[in-house]
């Protein structure tokens, strides 16, 4: 809609009024979004979540992409989100190199 008035503190001739829906993203949301943009398939989760040391069945993790409303949906907790974000750093970059000598502070 678009308006000649001066619209809550906005000087111009034209205000343009937008309406934006804010929503909060579960981590469920994160995931399934994080594995459409990269083309994760599910095995692939699996194999990052190993780097990590941390291992869910492929059931689990089904249940994690499934509606909120079906039954055997599970939320994603902090911690699944939080090893598979960990794990995505080692998948993308390479596991971190250790200290070599000489890179001591004080040397």
């Amino acid at each position: 809609m678009w308006q000649e008035d001066n619209c809550n503190g906005v000087s111009g001739n034209l205000a343009l009024f937008v309406s934006i829906k804010v929503t909060n993203m579960t981590n469920n949301d994160i995931l399934k979004k994080l594995r459409v943009a990269l083309s994760l398939r599910n095995d692939d989760i699996l194999e990052i979540l190993k780097l990590v040391n941390f291992n869910i069945s492929k059931s689990e993790l089904n249940a994690l992409f499934r509606a909120e409303d079906h039954e055997k949906y599970m939320p994603c907790g902090d911690q699944i989100l939080r090893n598979f974000l960990n794990g995505l750093v080692i998948h993308m970059r390479g596991p971190m190199e250790g200290k070599k000598s000489g890179d001591e502070v004080g040397e």
